[in-house]
């Protein structure tokens, strides 16, 4: 009797959504690599990565001396280095920054391909495209740190306090930057110290949303995830601790 061929079985959600989020970083996907394989499997040489919150922090602030004391290396740009990570990636930390052009991730602290998955919104303001991206370094590609990065003179920052003041409205999508950092504002300040002290309090309030979230939770809980709060210094170019 002829056995029946068998049916395929059918993609688990996290093939799919490996495979979607495969293609939608990359474009097009390297022709005879599985979608599963271009995302997850890390390149050889980059095996010795941070594994740890504490060694991800450690990385961290090692790459943000050189930064600020003028001693960049620029690494892992070498073409050996590209070619690897057409296989995959294994970054051992996300940074969840501003958009604010003078705080690039990758520079401040001194890393190169592969190294960071970074997220940027204004003010570090989260909605579920951001919770989603920092969701999927967390639980599909191990990532031990989260890292919510705030800054000097945060231009969504200063808006937020000044829209709270005035009661102006801000313009067009602007206004929903605002309002969410609205509960962060330090009323027992006044002027730029209020702005100061808000940039600080709205990492605060960003890494408690997180450290809320079940999924994450769970991660340090397990020992497995960090999720910490700084903030840089555009004067110094100093990141530091933000508890």
């Amino acid at each position: 009797m002829t056995r029946p061929a068998q049916i395929p079985a059918a993609p688990t959600r996290r093939t799919l959504l490996r495979a979607s989020a495969a293609t939608a970083a990359g474009g097009v996907l390297v022709a005879g690599a599985s979608p599963v394989g271009a995302v997850t499997r890390p390149p050889a040489e980059r095996l010795s990565r941070p594994a740890t919150p504490a060694a991800a922090l450690a990385a961290l602030s090692a790459g943000n001396h050189r930064w600020r004391t003028y001693h960049q290396q620029h690494p892992h740009e070498a073409r050996s280095l590209r070619r690897s990570l057409v296989s995959g990636q294994s970054p051992f930390a996300l940074i969840l920054g501003c958009i604010d052009s003078r705080v690039p991730p990758e520079l401040v602290f001194d890393q190169g391909l592969g190294d960071l998955m970074t997220v940027r919104s204004a003010g570090e303001v989260l909605d579920e495209a951001v919770l989603g991206s920092i969701a999927y370094g967390v639980l599909e590609l191990g990532i031990p740190l989260v890292l919510v990065l705030g800054h000097q003179s945060c231009g969504a920052v200063a808006a937020a306090v000044h829209a709270e003041e005035t009661g102006e409205r801000l313009p067009a999508h602007i206004q929903y930057v605002a309002d969410q950092i609205k509960p962060a504002i330090v009323h027992a300040q006044h002027g730029e110290a209020r702005v100061d002290a808000t940039v600080s309090a709205q990492v605060r309030l960003t890494r408690s949303r997180l450290a809320a979230e079940a999924d994450l939770a769970a991660k340090v809980a397990a020992g497995e995830l960090e999720i910490a709060g700084a903030r840089y210094e555009l004067s110094t170019q100093r990141v530091h601790r933000v508890g």
